[in-house]
């Protein structure tokens, strides 16, 4: 056998023992006569020492290591004299009696360490050197627990886990879809799923009252810290549920996740809030509730003053930031520029500051006196030392989600963000309908499976723009620290009701048919009411993991153009593929 034990768990009890250990050369040092290795496999570190009285062809083996050499060791555990309280092998060290080399290495192009050297396109060039490294192993380590405790979770749920195509139909609502061409059908193309939506309703359909996959999932679209082209989901269904039986059984997998996997107690039951109050008082539909500094609407206080931009505004709003009252002009200054990036999409920033004596200081001083200022602080529920910032405009949601990134950046900037805190809810009584003045149509809020809450299918069924406006579906989001993590609804499992969802949405029937046909007729067949959601797996480990960027959780991710650095690809295929699938291209040259 080529070891007896591996890198990570020999301890001081073992000592005395002889033992093989097999993996691959961290590092190795001199000391005096003396050669130090240090031996990693995934599970740990183990140190190896040579010792200076060893045969000599032990000595010359040790000593012609390279970093990244496979070896096999054999020898003694013994006690460390110089004992290392950060390893978890560090009481001991194993005196070596013999090496054998198992493969060489070239030198690596980056070091193998918990803080390497290599750039981030280095590093995924060479993805199978970067997983060496302590940080993405214990990283996919907490991956593959998550994954273990959902298994075990849902499966004691009474859920089955059942696999859905990934050769399906392309139906383009929303996010592109990747396309795949059929070669014994030229012409067409299948799509790869962005979620196994309608098949998880079908299978309610069939019976299966209980369904879950944690399945791959894709979506053609731009790309970020938390996003990738190819993305996993714990994808669930279940059937004869209202909306609190599906909030209870995966607020309990949610619940378990943290206590088994981190050792945190959530709060039972998780709070729950309104879309319409996340919009309101955070500016986001995945608030970060781990700190206030809420958004307050001071559009009918700060009017009337002869100040042209809060007069002709259609809303206005601020937040108060605590203890920045001392912010230097400079620093006022280098926010205002920061509101005005492309990302937040401000004009400008109005700020007023609450001095601990009482007085106020502001931009607007020369229109607005002291007592204007005082009831501004008042309905902006500022302290004595708060800064107050105030955006307006002609749109109420626009300028609250301007806000609403404001006070995300204060609150990282003011360290109110501690990843090792968390604080998760629930966003509920979302809009069904989102109506879009440029193509003068509505759009679904979720997806177009979505039911509305069964206390507004008066108005789902109203021809009036201002009714429909005002359905709220009967959808959910897990929210974790400001990120989205899982979403759901109950769906609508009638005919008639998805038919009538299609007309709202400009769906006429033919294209219905031709798209959703399969759904509208299972429909007919006896299906049970039914509703569930989807978990981000990768953003769940993520989380769990303390970062905001989901690419160390996966093991082979895309950069952010969506390219496999390690494998080159995508890349072109040859003419005769092309051939084959009778496709021409017409690519035009990107300048």
């Amino acid at each position: 056998m080529y070891r007896t034990n591996t890198c990570g768990e020999l301890r001081i009890e073992d000592k005395g023992r002889q033992v093989t250990l097999a993996g691959w050369v961290q590092k190795s040092r001199k000391l005096g006569g003396m050669t130090f290795i240090d031996l990693r496999d995934r599970y740990g570190i183990t140190q190896l020492v040579v010792e200076a009285d060893a045969p000599a062809e032990l000595v010359e083996a040790a000593t012609s290591l390279g970093r990244e050499f496979v070896i096999q060791a054999e020898g003694e555990v013994v006690e460390r004299q110089s004992k290392n309280a950060k390893m978890p092998t560090g009481d001991i060290e194993i005196k070596v009696a013999s090496i054998r080399v198992l493969n060489k290495s070239v030198t690596p192009p980056f070091t193998i360490e918990d803080e390497s050297d290599g750039g981030d396109d280095l590093r995924m060039k060479y993805r199978y050197l970067d997983l060496r490294r302590r940080p993405l192993r214990d990283a996919l380590m907490l991956r593959h627990r998550v994954a273990h405790e959902v298994r075990n979770y849902l499966d004691a749920q009474g859920f089955m886990e059942i696999e859905t195509p990934y050769l399906i139909k392309s139906t383009p609502e929303g996010a592109r879809d990747f396309v795949v061409p059929s070669r014994m059908n030229p012409g067409q193309f299948y799509a790869l799923p962005q979620s196994p939506q309608t098949f998880k309703q079908l299978l309610m359909v069939a019976g299966y009252d209980r369904y879950f996959q944690i399945v791959r999932c894709f979506r053609d679209e731009d790309l970020r810290a938390d996003r990738q082209p190819e993305f996993t989901q714990i994808d669930c269904e279940m059937s004869f549920v209202e909306q609190e039986d599906v909030l209870g059984t995966f607020e309990g997998m949610m619940r378990t996740l943290f206590r088994n996997v981190l050792g945190v107690e959530i709060p039972d039951p998780l709070p729950r809030m309104c879309w319409y109050d996340a919009m309101d008082n955070y500016g986001s539909d995945k608030p970060d509730i781990r700190f206030g500094m809420t958004i307050h609407d001071l559009t009918e206080v700060a009017k009337g003053k002869g100040f042209g931009v809060l007069d002709g505004a259609a809303y206005i709003g601020s937040i108060a930031v605590p203890g920045a009252a001392e912010y230097t002009r400079k620093q006022v200054d280098e926010l205002t520029e920061w509101v005005k990036r492309p990302q937040v999409g401000a004009k400008g920033l109005i700020y007023i500051r609450c001095n601990a004596d009482g007085s106020f200081k502001s931009s607007i001083d020369k229109f607005y006196g002291p007592e204007d200022l005082a009831k501004i602080a008042a309905a902006a529920e500022a302290k004595p030392g708060d800064l107050i910032l105030v955006m307006s405009g002609d749109a109420k949601r626009k300028v609250q989600t301007m806000l609403g990134v404001l006070r995300l950046e204060m609150g990282g900037r003011l360290g109110l963000r501690d990843p090792k805190v968390f604080a998760p809810l629930w966003i509920v009584d979302f809009p069904l309908l989102e109506w879009d003045d440029e193509t003068q149509r509505f759009y679904a809020m979720h997806h177009p499976f979505t039911a509305p809450k069964p206390e507004h299918e008066g108005w789902f069924y109203s021809d009036k723009k201002e009714d429909l406006e005002r359905v709220c579906a009967n959808a959910y989001d897990f929210v974790l620290n400001g990120t989205e993590l899982g979403g759901g609804s109950i769906r609508i499992h009638n005919a008639d009701m998805q038919k009538r969802m299609f007309e709202v949405l400009g769906i006429g029937p033919e294209e219905a048919e031709y798209k959703f046909g399969f759904i509208i007729n299972a429909f007919k067949f006896g299906a049970p009411p039914h509703g569930g959601l989807a978990f981000g797996f990768d953003r769940v480990c993520a989380l769990f993991g303390g970062s905001d960027s989901i690419r160390d959780y996966i093991a082979f991710p895309k950069n952010n153009q969506g390219r496999d650095m390690m494998i080159d690809s995508p890349s072109s295929i040859d003419d005769s593929q092309l051939d084959e699938l009778q496709i021409r291209l017409d690519v035009k040259e990107q300048a």
